[in-house]
């Protein structure tokens, strides 16, 4: 399996923290880079030659919340077909909507029990292992 370059975008350090036990569990050994809001994540993936294969974004943060860190990723030719899987608490329909409009490639809930949550992030490693990136 080739190497992943993720950023994973979620101000809950909890959250954070579990996306990583489960890439320890996996022996997933790519780069994983955190951020904790949008801002962040828009001054990393501005840094001189950081490339991301996968954005995982949720949609509650401090200071600049996911939908608006999409439409400021999707404005930028550099990073506008980098795919990007919401993984967010948000059962909002119109929140759901929108991340479609703007290009996501998949949207899942966070689910409260860590097997369940595990299972979903495993599923997602392996899948975007297995294709192939535009950049």
């Amino acid at each position: 399996m080739k190497c992943l370059s993720i950023l994973l975008i979620d101000g809950d350090e909890i959250e954070r923290a579990k996306f990583q036990k489960v890439c320890k569990d996996v022996n997933f050994s790519c780069v994983v880079v955190e951020a904790t809001s949008g801002e962040q994540a828009l001054s990393y993936l501005n840094g001189f030659e950081n490339t991301v294969n996968v954005i995982i974004l949720d949609l509650h943060m401090p200071e600049m919340n996911g939908l608006r860190f999409l439409e400021k990723l999707k404005s930028n030719i550099n990073y506008r077909n980098t795919p990007v899987v919401i993984m967010s608490n948000s059962e909002d329909y119109a929140d759901l909507e929108k991340c479609y409009d703007y290009g996501i490639v998949g949207y899942f809930n966070k689910p409260t029990d860590f097997n369940a949550y595990s299972q979903k992030v495993k599923s997602l490693l392996k899948y975007w292992q297995q294709n192939v990136f535009v950049n």
